[in-house]
């Protein structure tokens, strides 16, 4: 049995391009840094991670090809420390999320060991094309 893709059937033309985002979105599936995506309003998101331990310069956002990634990259102090116990997560990470047509990212703000990204969607207007028909 072969695996039917989006382009298999032929009434979903164009489609493609949401079958590759699928697939990307579904191998992004780490668990660190934990993150929370609520709706705030009618047309827009906020997603919220937990990046205790991050200072605002050692993360980054960007937009790449439709997707948000957010890195995070905590620099080595170089103290000679000594833990008895570690328990606080200090390593690098990048958390991406696939952005629908529309979604415009607003902005970033750090709070209290949280980041908050905001998200809108620009809703277009409906636009309706009459299509002219040709004697042949």
């Amino acid at each position: 049995m072969t695996k039917m893709t989006l382009g298999s059937y032929p009434h979903m033309l164009g489609f493609e391009q949401l079958e590759r985002l699928l697939e990307r979105t579904a191998k992004s599936s780490e668990g660190y840094p934990p993150f929370n995506i609520e709706q705030t309003a009618q047309d827009s998101y906020r997603i919220t991670l937990a990046v205790a331990g991050f200072a605002e310069s050692d993360l980054s956002i960007t937009v790449e090809d439709r997707q948000l990634v957010i890195r995070g990259r905590q620099r080595d102090d170089g103290s000679e420390r000594v833990f008895l116990h570690r328990g606080i997560a200090s390593r690098q990470f990048q958390r991406s999320f696939v952005l629908a047509d529309g979604v415009e990212v607003g902005e970033a703000v750090m709070e209290n060991g949280l980041l908050h990204v905001d998200l809108t969607i620009q809703r277009p207007e409906t636009v309706v094309q009459t299509i002219q028909i040709k004697k042949g």
